[in-house]
């Protein structure tokens, strides 16, 4: 496992830790906020190897030790790491959505053990991932927790929604910013892994500055269909309709599913489903509201502007559980009526 050198575009808060580390005055609370995939996960492991390991050097991991050993082989028992995953497993009706992280989980997953004395001596290190689908039970819950650790504890929350966290459990963490990566740095880390540079530079600006979601779109194929997409609405702004938009969504959310089954296979097809159809209404919302930085012409504002008014809309029944093929038909005519009034 890496450590805090192996950290790029993140100095701010890297620098924080290591001279709260070396004082000796790390809260027991930290909350890591920042766009999804540009280091807080990475950053909170290197932090807990560092917390954990028998030998540290300053900031640095010994690597050799039996605390290091175990954490490199993913069985370090005093290392908890909470993830949305989680919430299937701890349901007890077996029908989760896996929407929300609730007592429930949190009470075996970090309450319970982080009450315990550490197995390894060194204390202990909880990181929740997403830490924004904590439900308002769930973080009253923690506040006791956060405020008397039992021995030497961290625990460190991951989100790219700090606001959704209570005020109480803000109040309690020390809060560290992740800033978005530049994108000539997503692009140098995209070619390392062998990605190929013209799709290596889309995937950096798509992803606006995430290393994190550029490979994990790479991985689930939504790279194409969303240049694709963007190419289609860049079409119907020029005042050409696309052909069928809504079959067009259906297949790519589709085939964005079957990406998350072939990883996962109990995940809900449905769930799966809906949620590749968000990533591109957030897709297309996102090229939207950047095109409208180069726009002047207000007729071309207007239209850009209902287009994102319609997909908001869509996203939000989408959130509601309106059925799929009546959200795309009134999307496909809310986002095509700018163009047949204009021509």
């Amino acid at each position: 496992m890496s450590g805090f050198d192996a950290i790029f575009g993140q100095d701010a808060a890297i620098d924080w830790l290591r001279r709260a580390y070396l004082k000796d005055r790390l809260p027991h609370g930290l909350i890591f906020a920042g766009p999804a995939g540009v280091g807080k996960a990475t950053t909170a492991a290197a932090l807990a190897t560092l917390l954990l390991c028998e030998n540290p050097n300053q900031t640095t991991r010994c690597g050799k030790c039996p605390a290091c050993a175990a954490f490199d082989a993913n069985t370090h028992p005093d290392y908890h790491v909470i993830t949305k995953e989680l919430i299937r497993y701890h349901d007890k009706t077996g029908k989760s959505k896996g929407i929300d992280l609730s007592i429930h989980v949190l009470r075996p997953e970090l309450i319970e053990p982080a009450g315990r004395k550490s197995v390894m001596g060194r204390g202990k290190v909880f990181v929740i991932e997403q830490a924004e689908m904590m439900n308002p039970q769930a973080q009253n819950a923690l506040l006791k927790t956060l405020e008397e650790p039992a021995g030497r504890t961290a625990i460190i929350l991951l989100t790219d929604q700090p606001g959704v966290l209570l005020p109480t459990i803000r109040s309690r963490c020390q809060t560290l910013r992740f800033a978005a990566l530049d994108n000539e740095l997503v692009q140098k880390e995209l070619r390392k892994r062998q990605i190929e540079p013209a799709l290596a530079a889309f995937a950096a600006e798509l992803s606006r500055g995430s290393l994190g979601i550029a490979l994990k779109w790479i991985e689930d194929g939504v790279i194409e269909p969303a240049r694709d997409l963007i190419a289609q609405l860049d079409a119907a702004s020029a005042g050409h309709e696309p052909a069928d938009l809504p079959a067009w969504l259906k297949k790519a959310a589709e085939n964005y599913a079957e990406k998350q089954l072939d990883r996962d296979e109990l995940a809900s097809k449905d769930q799966a489903t809906r949620e590749g159809l968000s990533l591109y209404l957030m897709i297309a919302g996102e090229h939207i509201r950047h095109r409208l930085q180069t726009q002047s012409d207000p007729a071309e504002l207007e239209r850009s502007c209902s287009a994102i008014d319609a997909l908001l809309r869509a996203e939000t029944y989408l959130d509601a559980n309106v059925n799929t093929a009546l959200i795309l038909q009134q999307l496909a005519i809310a986002l095509t009526r700018p163009t047949r009034l204009a021509s």
